[in-house]
C-alpha cells in the first residue's frame, strides 16, 4: 500500500506536469541523490570507482544521447564510438591548448596559439565540437532512413577512427599517436592524472550526470521531444501535422553528438588517462551502447540508466563468480559473458522489446494496483 497516487492533488498546471507527479517518486530520487553525493564520496575507494562507478556514470552519458538519437527519434547510429573519439580528441586539444591558423591581412596564414583550458570546461566545449560534428553526418538522415542511416553512420565511425590515426595535429605529433590526460583540477582538487583523489574524479562525473540527465529529461518532455517522438512514429504524419523533419532531425543528432562528445571526454580525460583511437574507441564500444539502450529499453531515459548499469555490473559480476569463486580461465568467463548478453539482446528483443525500463514500469503499475487483481 506504500506506492499509491492517493493524497496526490495537483492544484496548478507546473505541479501536474512535473518530472515525478507522485509524492513518492520524487522522496526516492531525493535519497537517491543524497546517497550519490553525501554518501558515496566518503567510502568510495580506487577499485569501486575504476570498476563501477565511472563505467557507470560515463556509460549512462553516452547511452542518454544515443537514446535521444534512436530511442526518441528513431534514427539508427552506429557512430556512437567515433564520436566518442571526437570528444576525447577535442578534450585534449583544449587541456593542452591548440594551435590555430588564421588569415592575416596581409594575406599570409598567422599562427596563434591558444592556452589550456580548464578541464571543466574543456569537456563542455568537447561536446560542442562533437555535436557540430554530429550535425554534419546527420545530413544524410534527411534523404535515408533505417538500415541505409545505419550504414552511413557505420562509414562516420570507421572514417572518425582513420581520421585520428592519419591526423597528427589531433595527438600533437606524438610518435606513439597516443594521447595523455595531462593532470587537471577544479577548484583546487585535481580530478585527472595518476594523482587524482577517488572522490573528487567521482563527484566531478556525477556532476555531469545528474546535470545531463535533468537536461534530457526536461528535453524529451517538452516540445522538442514530441517533435522528435512524431518523426519516429511516421515521418511523413509528422510532416504534414507541421514538424520540419530537417529540423527534428538535426536537432536530435546534434544534442545526442553532444552528450555522447562529453561522455567521450570524461571517459579519455578522467578514466582512462589514456587512449590510443582504435583500441579505446572503436566499433566495439558504438554495439556496447547500443546493447545498452536495447536492454535498458529504447525511448526512456530510467532505461538508459539500467542499461548501464546491466553492462557495467554484468562482467564484474561474472568475473567475480567464474573467476574467483569458480577458478575458471579469464577468456572463458569473457566468452560467457558475451553468450550471455546475446541471449538478453534476444530475448529482450522478442519478449520486451522496451527493456528493463518497461519490466519497472509494469511492477510499478503491479504496486498500485496490490493486493487487489483488478
Amino acid at each position: 500500500m506504500f506506492y499509491r497516487e492517493a493524497g496526490d492533488f495537483s492544484t496548478t498546471y507546473s505541479e501536474d506536469s512535473q518530472t515525478f507527479p507522485i509524492k513518492f517518486d520524487r522522496v526516492r530520487y531525493y535519497v537517491v541523490l543524497a546517497v550519490a553525493f553525501l554518501v558515496v564520496p566518503f567510502i568510495v575507494n580506487d577499485y569501486w570507482l575504476n570498476a563501477v562507478l565511472l563505467p557507470f556514470l560515463i556509460y549512462a552519458i553516452a547511452a542518454i544521447g544515443l537514446n535521444i538519437l534512436t530511442g526518441y527519434c528513431g534514427q539508427v547510429s552506429l557512430g556512437t564510438g567515433g564520436f566518442m573519439a571526437v570528444g576525447a580528441y577535442a578534450c585534449y586539444k583544449f587541456m593542452t591548448g591548440m594551435d590555430i591558423y588564421l588569415m592575416g591581412a596581409d594575406g599570409e596564414w598567422v599562427r596563434y596559439a591558444l592556452p589550456p583550458i580548464n578541464i571543466f570546461f574543456s569537456v563542455i566545449l568537447a561536446g560542442f565540437v562533437t555535436a557540430f560534428v554530429g550535425l554534419l553526418f546527420g545530413l544524410p538522415s534527411l534523404r535515408i532512413k533505417g538500415f541505409y542511416l545505419a550504414v552511413a553512420t557505420l562509414a562516420a565511425q570507421f572514417f572518425l577512427v582513420w581520421l585520428f590515426n592519419k591526423w597528427s595535429w589531433t595527438y600533437n605529433y606524438s610518435a606513439s599517436g597516443q594521447i595523455n590526460a595531462p593532470t587537471r583540477g577544479v577548484l583546487g582538487y585535481e580530478v585527472t592524472g595518476p594523482t587524482a583523489e577517488p572522490w573528487a574524479a567521482y563527484l566531478f562525473c556525477l556532476i555531469f550526470v545528474v546535470v545531463l540527465a535533468w537536461i534530457a529529461r526536461n528535453l524529451t518532455r517538452g516540445s522538442m521531444g514530441r517533435r522528435w517522438m512524431a518523426i519516429r512514429d511516421m515521418d511523413i504524419a509528422a510532416e504534414i501535422i507541421g514538424v520540419n523533419p530537417l529540423g527534428a532531425k538535426l536537432s536530435a543528432f546534434g544534442v545526442s553528438s553532444f552528450f555522447v562528445g562529453v561522455s567521450g571526454a570524461l571517459f579519455f580525460a578522467v578514466y582512462l588517462g589514456a587512449v590510443e583511437v582504435g583500441e579505446a574507441f572503436g566499433i566495439q564500444k558504438s554495439f556496447l551502447v547500443l546493447f545498452m539502450i536495447i536492454i535498458g529499453g529504447l525511448g526512456s531515459i530510467f532505461g538508459s540508466f539500467a542499461g548501464a548499469a546491466f553492462m557495467v555490473l554484468l562482467p564484474v559480476l561474472l568475473k567475480n563468480i567464474l573467476v574467483g569463486t569458480l577458478g575458471w580461465p579469464t577468456d572463458l568467463a569473457a566468452h560467457i559473458e558475451f553468450i550471455i548478453v546475446g541471449a538478453l539482446i534476444v530475448i529482450f528483443l522478442i519478449a520486451e522489446p522496451h527493456g528493463l525500463a518497461q519490466l519497472w514500469r509494469i511492477a510499478k503499475e503491479k504496486l498500485r494496483l496490490w493486493p487487489f487483481p483488478y
